[in-house]
């Protein structure tokens, strides 16, 4: 089922909800009380139901169609002292937004949700979401102590997709598995590299020289 037809279904139901509505209030100036009664409340039950859904629908705006390996991201590193990069993220859609790091390396985390059954016929394929870009250090030590460097990558909207599978999973039966997936590497000056997702995971692959050299020295 397309974006365009989940649209459709959704402005139609609220169209059909007003005009219960406001056929319920016309039977109560008629003294069709019953009757006015029972057509209000299905109304306002239709007009909650699409409110709900429209919630849902913005959440899985969020997340991005996945139904093969596919890139998602370009991340250029430039360091500005020992262990202080910044990295510009350029992610699949043109978006292109810059950070500081600190460390020795980047991770990037995404979020899966992964649908079956019912759901996959109606053309919702495995989806991922940007979630978190941040730094890493070596060694273990320095992770407890040294500053730390970490960005959230979405903007929330609606109902969580995912907070509500995990609490209620009953109320989304199309929903086979949520997890989450990420890959960090080493940062070095004028590295480039490319995130790929599959249905696996994250991918992450070195784009140039600098950044080869990096992986390769990486221990």
């Amino acid at each position: 089922m397309t974006n365009t037809a989940l649209q459709f279904i959704l402005i139609t139901g609220t169209a059909f909800g007003i005009a219960l509505v406001f056929l319920g209030m016309r039977r109560w100036r008629r003294r069709r009380i019953a009757s006015g009664t029972l057509q209000g409340l299905c109304g306002i039950t239709l007009l909650l139901a699409v409110a709900s859904g429209t919630a849902l629908l913005f959440n899985v705006y969020t997340y991005q169609r996945l139904s093969y390996e596919q890139p998602i991201a370009e991340l250029r590193f430039n360091q500005v002292a020992p262990q202080h990069f910044r990295v510009l993220v350029q992610t699949q859609d043109g978006n292109a937004q810059r950070y500081d790091l600190r460390g020795d390396e980047w991770q990037l985390d995404t979020r899966i949700l992964k649908w079956h059954g019912l759901a996959n016929l109606l053309g919702l394929d495995a989806a991922y979401r940007l979630e978190r870009l941040g730094g890493r250090y070596r060694l273990v030590k320095l992770e407890r102590t040294a500053p730390r460097t970490v960005y959230r990558l979405y903007d929330p909207r609606g109902i969580d997709l995912w907070e509500l599978a995990r609490r209620h999973p009953n109320w989304l039966p199309g929903v086979d598995a949520i997890y989450g997936s990420a890959a960090y590497l080493p940062m070095a000056d004028n590295a480039r590299f490319a995130v790929s997702h599959g249905q696996s995971g994250l991918i992450a692959r070195p784009l140039n020289t600098d950044a080869r050299t990096a992986v390769e020295q990486w221990q």
